[in-house]
């Protein structure tokens, strides 16, 4: 049974605008809703946020900004996270860098979303890290509350194991529909150890943190990098585009339908993974890719 968990799967854009740095681009509410504007223009409707970027204050911002025009709301799918407690002079109540997924933190911390992002619900909220004391029962009532009073509609996860993943799902009625991992040409664990298996199995959308590798796509000096970096070189000549438009339609190219979060505040490097979308890639180049990173033959 293909869709053994949901049916309809994700139905967010292919490309996704991550939030994280927005408190770095010092932007107004102005500009931030500009911004917001340009990416839905481009097709860019999914928007990635979570409770602690920006020391917790990206969300509010964001939320500033839709708030001078809030009719946008409806044009948009807002995904966020929660679970990760950082010390900080914004919650000077929290005193250890660590995970709380208790039901209580959930409910309050989803609440406190709604009120920074100015909005009535959340499209799909993620469990941000695994914790090795997560009681799935206690989650799955959290879940299963914010579901009914619809705060949420929709749930999933983020660095979750397919162990950890099949866990929290065996005690929800609805469905998780995406685990956001890290994966890019320099990442490739995730393609290795299950995980794009797993979401393919369970009609689960992967989403994409980091396509770039934090930069060393583009930067990186160690060996690796660099052979990545020739092969991407080549591929971009090949196809009269530029690199970062290769990694993206990298990514694309997987039968998981891997959805690549964005990062940068600048419109037009956005553009440019919208790009991808339309440049195709051979399987051949895409090994040509995988055996730069790995530095080997495939078997």
């Amino acid at each position: 049974m293909r869709h053994q968990y949901h049916p309809l799967g994700f139905e967010g854009s292919r490309i996704a605008q991550g939030f994280w740095r927005l408190q770095e681009w010092e932007m107004t509410s102005s500009e931030t809703l500009g911004f917001i504007e340009a990416c839905l223009d481009l097709g860019v409707t999914t928007f990635d946020h979570a409770d602690i970027y920006g020391d917790y204050q990206c969300e509010a911002l964001f939320g500033e900004a839709l708030k001078l025009k809030p009719a946008l709301r409806d044009k948009m799918e807002i995904v966020t996270k929660c679970g990760i407690l950082l010390p900080s002079d914004n919650r000077p109540d929290i005193q250890v860098h660590r995970y709380d997924y208790r039901s209580e933190h959930i409910l309050a911390s989803v609440d406190r979303s709604l009120e920074n992002l100015q909005c009535d619900y959340i499209d799909t909220l993620l469990l941000h890290r695994p914790s090795p004391l997560m009681d799935a029962d206690d989650v799955a009532q959290a879940l299963d509350l914010l579901f009914t009073l619809g705060k949420v509609k929709h749930f999933g996860v983020s660095n979750f194991t397919t162990r950890q993943f099949d866990l929290l799902q065996s005690r929800l009625d609805a469905p998780l529909i995406i685990n956001q991992v890290e994966l890019s040409p320099l990442a490739l664990q995730h393609f290795e150890d299950g995980t794009l298996d797993h979401v393919q199995q369970h009609a689960v959308t992967p989403m994409a943190w980091s396509p770039f590798a934090g930069g060393e796509m583009f930067s990186g000096t160690n060996e690796k990098a660099q052979r990545v970096q020739d092969v991407l070189q080549v591929l971009a000549q090949e196809k009269n585009c530029e690199i970062d438009q290769i990694v993206v339609a990298w990514l694309l190219h997987h039968p998981a339908g891997i959805c690549p979060v964005m990062g940068s505040g600048k419109i037009a490097r956005l553009a440019t993974a919208v790009d991808a979308m339309s440049t195709p890639l051979s399987d051949d180049d895409w090994f040509r890719v995988w055996i730069a990173s790995q530095g080997q033959p495939v078997p």
